[in-house]
């Protein structure tokens, strides 16, 4: 299988050889498989086109200079080899995009949450889900580990396969900037595109915002199928650069009376949220189990994708009533204790400060924050993590995240650069952090531990290490209370 119309120059071996996989990554090729050799940020894999070859890779494909000998195996140099790597993906699963229902959201915020809800009214529509995302893959009631929010293609579209495969008709995809990017979804057919809001995140990886929302834009100027349609947050000021740039078919959302789709707050409080949703001069209440202000944009961005899919009004209200709650975000850990503890992913100043404020709309004491910034990350967003944690907590403990190659305690001394109140702690190790903040918690306070979710490890160093937020913080409420 060679893909004529993307080729440059094909040479070496046999041009009609059968391949029995796509690998990018030379140490766990399989004899067989065509080896597509990708130009990464650390490291350049036509220098392992070799490797592959001494390891049974039945073809390679790269892009850059033509190789300069022949070799025993046929290769082909395409002008981009990420956009070759995509189409080969696709069209080795059988284009299986074609076959299903796709909705993609994207956004820094909101986008796993969203997922859930708009996965459940799906269910409770009669569909048969599949969803690919931060927290992990699922393939009906399968669930799978996510080693990617969105994977590589050759992973993504075997995802896709598995799934038309297992009878599945609706998939639901977070779609990350990196993997727009990086042509990771390219070539394939998305019908719903959902946009929940855009701020400073990834400008590690992104040259600064608007190549960041440049990225996010692919997936409604160049993924979207013809007749597809986009789902806006148009309270969001990037949603509304976006929708002013699209044609074609757009719900727009907002707590504003300006959108398509309108939402009013009937209520909000510990137990969930009672909301008014108003589209084409009809008004829907719906009712959801979630908790805080920010959960009322993630329900009306799954109601806008429900919408733009024809799902009825009764499924997206059983739909959005089911979701009981979300995997580390904005969960809720209850163990009976006096105060509410909440573990959250929020890893940016604009979901902490979002996030801070919905705590203290539920809260009746002190609002006690645990957080940290990960390292080899976007520095310049730690010293707002700190100025927001220190404006709207009463308390707040600086500690680790995820530090990878960086010094905890210099990736602190950032983070205490944005304090501006004498109102925090620095405790680097982060299990010593929750256990204090639980331990300072009284009756009617809320302790927020935001930055890891539902991630199961910490990354010190070159070592992936075994770390629970919740497990953590549950272990330290039962010491509390005597258990």
């Amino acid at each position: 299988m060679l893909v004529e119309d993307i080729k440059k120059t094909a040479r070496g071996g046999d041009q009609g050889v059968e391949i029995n996989g796509i690998s990018t990554d030379s140490r766990s090729l399989e004899p067989g498989e065509l080896f597509v050799a990708l130009k990464g940020g650390h490291a350049d894999a036509r220098a392992f086109i070799s490797e592959a070859v001494s390891k049974g890779a039945a073809a390679v494909l790269h892009d850059g200079e033509p190789l300069a000998a022949d070799m025993d195996v046929p290769y082909v140099c395409v002008e981009d080899a990420r956009d070759a790597l995509a189409a080969v993906s696709s069209r080795f699963y059988r284009r299986p995009s074609a076959r299903l229902s796709v909705t993609g959201i994207t956004g820094t915020n909101g986008k796993t949450t969203t997922s859930y809800i708009l996965c459940s009214i799906l269910k409770a529509a009669g569909h048969d889900t599949g969803v690919i995302g931060t927290i992990g893959y699922r393939i009906r009631d399968e669930k799978y580990a996510a080693p990617f929010t969105t994977p590589e293609p050759p992973a993504f579209q075997k995802l896709l396969r598995e799934m038309v495969d297992a009878g599945v008709s609706h998939v639901v995809a977070e779609v990350s900037s990196h993997a727009l990017a990086l042509k990771r979804v390219d070539y394939t057919k998305f019908d719903v595109a959902v946009f929940t809001n855009l701020t400073r995140d990834h400008l590690d990886f992104h040259t600064d915002m608007d190549d960041y929302f440049a990225a996010k834009k692919r997936l409604f100027e160049e993924l979207l199928v013809e007749g597809g349609t986009s789902v806006i947050n148009v309270d969001d000021s990037y949603g509304m650069k976006l929708k002013s740039s699209l044609s074609g078919n757009v719900i727009t959302y907002g707590l504003d009376g300006g959108a398509d789709l309108v939402g009013c707050v009937m209520e909000l409080g510990g137990w969930g949220i009672k909301l008014e949703v108003a589209y084409k001069g009809k008004t829907h209440e719906l009712e959801s189990n979630l908790l805080g202000a920010p959960n009322v944009y993630n329900i009306l961005s799954a109601v806008g994708a429900a919408v733009a899919l024809g799902i009825s009004w009764d499924a997206i209200a059983q739909g959005v009533k089911s979701v009981k709650n979300v995997e580390g975000r904005f969960e809720r850990v209850d163990l009976g204790q006096d105060f509410l503890l909440l573990i959250d992913y929020a890893h940016t100043d604009d979901a902490l400060r979002r996030l801070l404020l919905a705590a203290k709309d539920l809260t009746r004491g002190r609002v006690i924050t645990v957080f940290g910034c990960g390292g080899d990350r976007d520095k310049g967003k730690r010293p707002l993590m700190g100025e927001a944690a220190s404006e709207l907590s009463d308390l707040v403990f600086v500690t680790s995240d995820n530090p990878r190659s960086e010094d905890p305690l210099s990736i602190i001394r950032d983070v205490e650069a944005g304090m501006k109140r004498d109102n925090y702690r620095v405790v680097p190790d982060r299990a010593e952090a929750i256990a204090e903040a639980v331990m300072a918690a009284r009756a009617g306070d809320t302790v927020l531990i935001a930055g890891k979710g539902h991630e199961e490890y910490q990354l010190v160093g070159d070592q992936r290490l075994g770390f629970s937020d919740r497990a953590v913080a549950e272990a330290a409420v039962r010491r509390k209370m005597g258990a």
